[in-house]
């Protein structure tokens, strides 16, 4: 078979891009990503200290590597499709139930148990692009799931300033309650348009096809596997402890110490959804052409200056151009990782790599929201933070560089 579908002469792969990007749309992108919009709101009508700010998002991702231990188990006996979807309505419903809480305790609960779902929605839904994608376009088309991400930054930079002038104190919870119908569309969507491989359709992965490699083809762990992936692992880990800390909290950082206006900081938000919709496809299709670990070194170097702008607090001129850096390197990461699992390890160990590796992810954003709000607390701003958040990315991008060639760039 050609590898196309019907008469429009379109491969599933790519309707499998197009779901899986609302799938990050919702299970990320809204459910996480549109917190720090919500948050301001948030602290207000509960009377939340900047900690209890800082456990709930840290209760999110505590939930999420629950759901990273968990998610292979379940792939394998359910199949990514099923996961996805169950995934996208655990999230529907427990925002339905956040917009209803009256206290912190609640609220935590409930976000946990929505970052358990997006877990068990994003996990094999980037198993799903290896699968659909051959080495030379695996990049891209992880870049391209991850624009959903964007998307919903961009989305909800409009959408909950909007709410909030219409429905005043109550905005935050008419937010909750319009993103949880939304993550409901999204997993009826994903449960009727996702397939859990090529060859359930006849269907050959897009892209070429390269000579087989039997290291490739066979699940079995080859020599050097596990420190491949301890040092992919860490690497995400960093990213996550990083970029976690900028995404919660620095619309409050714009709000409370920049004096700007809910509304603006909104639109300012909204600029990295923008900027971000060239992150991950842009980053990922160049690590297609440089390589995984020179993709990995220049994100971490552009989210090294990101950070270290806003720890420095150069004024409104600075921040806006560490929003931009941010932006444009923030959902690089994923994409990229996505793409090197499959490269390293092989396609058929990609789902159980991929959440080994984000075990390690969900650890880093587990303590850096956390970290940052005990920061915070004791400073009374986030700039320390920041600062931290720098160091660590640059340290990550000279890691990067010491990665050696995956087997498929070496021929062995």
């Amino acid at each position: 078979m050609d590898g196309k579908s019907g008469i429009h002469k379109i491969h599933y792969g790519w309707i499998i891009v197009a779901t899986g990007a609302l799938v990050l749309f919702a299970c990320l992108g809204l459910a996480r990503y549109a917190y720090t919009m919500l948050l301001p709101g948030m602290q207000a009508g509960l009377g939340l200290a900047y900690d209890r700010m800082g456990f709930i998002g840290t209760g999110n991702f505590v939930g999420y590597l629950v759901s990273v231990i968990l998610a292979p188990y379940l792939i394998r006996r359910y199949r990514p499709r099923a996961t996805i979807a169950a995934g996208l309505l655990l999230i529907g419903l427990c925002m339905l139930g956040i917009s209803q809480c009256r206290s912190f305790s609640t609220v935590f609960i409930l976000y946990v148990l929505v970052g358990i779902g997006g877990g068990f929605a994003n996990i094999p839904m980037m198993a799903l692009v290896t699968c659909w994608f051959r080495s030379e376009q695996r990049g891209k088309a992880a870049g391209l799931v991850i624009g959903g991400n964007g998307v919903a930054i961009v989305f909800a930079g409009y959408l909950i300033p909007m709410l909030n002038r219409a429905c005043g104190a109550n905005g935050w919870r008419t937010g909750w309650l319009v993103l949880g119908i939304i993550s409901l569309a999204v997993a009826a969507c994903a449960a009727t348009l996702l397939r859990n491989h090529p060859s359930d359709l006849g269907l050959e992965p897009v892209g070429r096809p390269l000579p087989a490699s039997p290291d490739q083809l066979v699940p079995r762990e080859r020599k050097g596997d596990r420190i491949i992936l301890l040092r992919l692992g860490l690497l995400y880990l960093v990213f996550g402890a990083t970029f976690m800390v900028y995404g919660t909290f620095i619309v409050t950082t714009m709000v409370k110490e920049y004096g700007f206006s809910e509304a603006r900081a909104g639109l300012y938000w909204s600029w990295v959804g923008f900027f971000s919709l060239f992150s991950g496809v842009g980053f990922g299709a160049l690590s297609d052409r440089i390589g995984r670990k020179r993709g990995l070194a220049l994100v971490f170097a552009v989210q090294t200056a990101a950070y270290l702008l806003a720890g420095l607090k150069p004024g409104s001129a600075g921040l806006m151009v560490s929003i931009v850096l941010y932006g444009l390197a923030v959902f690089a990461i994923p994409a990229i990782m996505a793409a090197a699992i499959g490269d390293y390890l092989g396609l058929n160990r990609a789902a159980t790599a991929f959440a080994t590796v984000t075990i390690f992810f969900a650890v880093g954003q587990t303590i850096g929201p956390g970290g940052a709000g005990l920061i915070a607390g004791a400073t009374g701003t986030f700039t320390t933070a920041y600062k931290i958040a720098s160091l660590l990315t640059a340290i990550a991008a000279f890691l990067a560089m010491a990665l050696p060639p995956p087997a498929t760039e070496t021929g062995t």
